[in-house]
């Protein structure tokens, strides 16, 4: 049932309806952001508090690139089967779009000032602009990292069974992810439009920053899932090695999930530690590898 289930949610024509979808709807939801904007600025709408999303047309491109975000979270549960790395690769091009989303709505409110760096809001745009270079960066070697990980042979020692166990329990999170994450979506979502427009309603929602809206709660749900994932990857595997690989990517998953409890320089900070630090977990568990094929004794 879980397979079928699996198939059913993440074949490959499913994932590219899917992708097709998503474009489409990212385009219409930049026009009806951007008609939005110009409506309240004319006073066609009035809402009761005025989002900074609101006031700038450069606001609208933030819509869009949030789709694409929906997208790339489609696409992280679609790995979570097939590859760890890939996984936690997924999860730090995530928190990249959403600071490369976050500079859209920074440049909204960028003061164009000889005193760009005593005003705040040019501060967070500064923080931001470097980090998701800084990010970009770090994605780029990542990605080297796994590549020089597959480049190896396949040196787990388990049995077929305990792999097959191991991956169907993997689907089978995958296939649960998908209505819990779609029901978070959705009562965040509303949430956070009812308190832009309706902020004495009772289920209106108040967040410190739009930018965490879904995503805040979504990193606490990949925290459970790491753990779930490191606890029964003993069923394949009690390598030392693999143990501190996975337990390294839950504490990177937890520092990216802190920063959203936070802003500016900090927030930044965070994220760039996080990916550094996974980074550097998966540099040293290539290391090691190579360390131990070197030595002729393998790894068990």
């Amino acid at each position: 049932m879980i397979e079928r289930a699996y198939q059913f949610l993440f074949c490959d024509r499913r994932r590219k309806f899917f992708e097709r979808l998503i474009l489409a709807v990212a385009i219409v939801g930049f026009v009806v952001h951007l008609a939005v904007i110009y409506l309240v600025d004319f006073g066609v709408i009035r809402p009761e508090v005025t989002s900074s999303l609101l006031r700038n047309p450069i606001a609208a491109a933030y819509t869009p690139f949030s789709f694409i975000l929906i997208y790339e979270v489609y696409l992280l549960i679609y790995y979570i089967p097939k590859s760890i790395l890939t996984y936690i690769q997924k999860q730090y091009e995530i928190i990249t779009l959403i600071m490369i989303r976050r500079l859209f709505k920074d440049l909204s409110a960028v003061e164009i000032s000889v005193d760009w760096f005593e005003i705040k809001g040019d501060l967070v745009f500064t923080y931001d602009l470097i980090g998701s270079l800084l990010l970009f960066f770090l994605l780029y070697f990542f990605q080297c990292q796994i590549k020089q990980r597959r480049a190896t042979a396949d040196d787990e020692a388990t049995s077929r069974d305990d792999l097959d166990r191991y991956i169907r329990f993997k689907k089978g999170i995958a296939v649960c992810l998908i209505p819990i994450l779609f029901g978070v979506a959705s009562f965040t979502l509303l949430g956070w439009s009812l308190g832009v427009f309706l902020p004495t309603h009772s289920l209106a929602s108040s967040f410190n920053d739009v930018n965490s809206v879904f995503f805040d709660e979504f990193f606490g749900i990949l925290i459970i899932v790491d753990v779930f994932l490191l606890l029964f990857s003993f069923f394949v595997t009690d390598n030392f090695h693999t143990i501190i690989r996975n337990s390294g990517f839950i504490v990177s998953t937890i520092l990216i999930r802190l920063s959203f409890s936070t802003e500016g320089l900090v927030a930044v900070v965070l994220v760039v530690v996080s990916v550094l630090f996974g980074l550097f977990i998966l540099i040293i568990f290539n290391r090691y590898l190579q360390f131990m094929a070197g030595t002729g004794r393998g790894i068990k």
